[in-house]
């Protein structure tokens, strides 16, 4: 029975949410899996992975094969290179804890690489509000500039108006009197 390493689609329309399965290659692509092995959530910058590597590679030397993409999820959390380095445990080119120290080293470097993206993120994006906050102040300050102008004619017109006719307010005020 070939087996794939394969996601399997979840979530709803537009907001896709993956698990990362087991499963026989004749099988449909959300229908029946032989074990699940992670998760996939790409609606978040950076991706979401969240995988048992030590399944992965359980699966992988007992002779399954990653689809593309899987292969690259397995690539980035480091299953492919535990497998690659199990392959050498067996060989007798390495042994158990220079595996186990070359993997670690690698997880911390790829540790150190996906926080400083995130900082990246968190720093372009407020860079980004600080940006449109300026210009949204500019924006108003224009605004109330453009508007001051003709607040003063209205301004200049109604005491214009008031001092041309002053008996004309004095003969309303009196007839409001009366």
């Amino acid at each position: 029975m070939p087996v794939k390493i394969r996601l399997q689609r979840h979530g709803k329309k537009g907001k896709p949410f993956y698990w990362i399965v087991a499963a026989d290659a004749r099988a449909k692509r959300d229908g029946k899996y032989l074990e699940k092995i992670g998760t996939y959530d790409p609606n978040i910058n950076p991706a979401v992975i969240d995988l048992d590597v030590d399944k992965a590679v359980t699966w992988l030397q007992n002779g399954a094969q990653p689809t593309d993409t899987a292969k690259a999820i397995l690539s980035y959390k480091g299953a492919l290179l535990k497998n690659h380095l199990a392959g050498g445990v067996r060989k007798g080119a390495l042994t158990e804890e220079q595996a186990a120290a070359k993997f670690t080293a690698w997880l911390e470097e790829k540790g150190g690489k996906v926080t400083a993206k995130e900082e990246g993120l968190t720093k372009s994006q407020a860079d980004a509000k600080a940006k449109a906050l300026a210009a949204e102040k500019a924006v108003n300050e224009a605004r109330i500039e453009a508007a001051k102008p003709v607040v003063e004619e209205v301004v200049e017109e109604a005491v214009a108006e008031v001092e041309a006719a002053p008996d004309t307010i004095d003969e309303a005020s009196a007839k409001a009197a009366e």
